[in-house]
């Protein structure tokens, strides 16, 4: 959740100032936001009048100048439009460098475009799997077991 009182430069500004003897190499606002691809007239909007997307962005943001070691992140792309899911799948491919992201998707297309390591979450269990196996007909029609399973549980 973004607090959504504040302007978009309001939070960033604030992060930077009780964040600013622990951001190595701090940038201005704007060079932040024209790294997100945040437009100058959003910038000082309310974060109650941006678009999902745009609040996805923004905690993004925090956290690229916060140089988490870890990200967790929680279906990162859902419901974003193509252009910002574009945008977010680039960016979450240039923060693995440096980092390690874990986050949960139903998408299988996006964890095969993004992961290294796939992990499978069924009945509580967690499965390591292959890549390989992914496409193969033995693999979908377990999956499609397991999710059929769930359903009438």
């Amino acid at each position: 959740m973004v607090p959504e009182f504040l302007t978009g430069r309001e939070l960033l500004k604030f992060f930077m100032d009780i964040h600013e003897e622990t951001i190595k190499n701090p940038k201005t606002p704007d060079e932040y936001f024209d790294y997100m691809s945040i437009e100058p007239e959003d910038r000082d909007r309310l974060l109650k009048d941006y678009s999902h997307g745009m609040k996805n962005k923004m905690q993004m943001l925090i956290n690229i100048i916060a140089e988490l070691n870890l990200l967790l992140l929680d279906e990162p792309l859902t419901s974003l439009d193509v252009v910002v899911a574009e945008e977010m799948k680039q960016l979450l491919r240039s923060l693995k460098q440096d980092r390690i992201i874990i986050f949960s998707t139903h998408i299988m297309d996006l964890a095969l475009d993004l992961c290294d390591e796939i992990v499978l979450l069924s009945h509580g269990e967690l499965e390591i799997v292959d890549k390989s196996d992914l496409d193969s007909k033995e693999f979908k029609e377990k999956i499609i077991a397991a999710l059929r399973e769930e359903a009438n549980d």
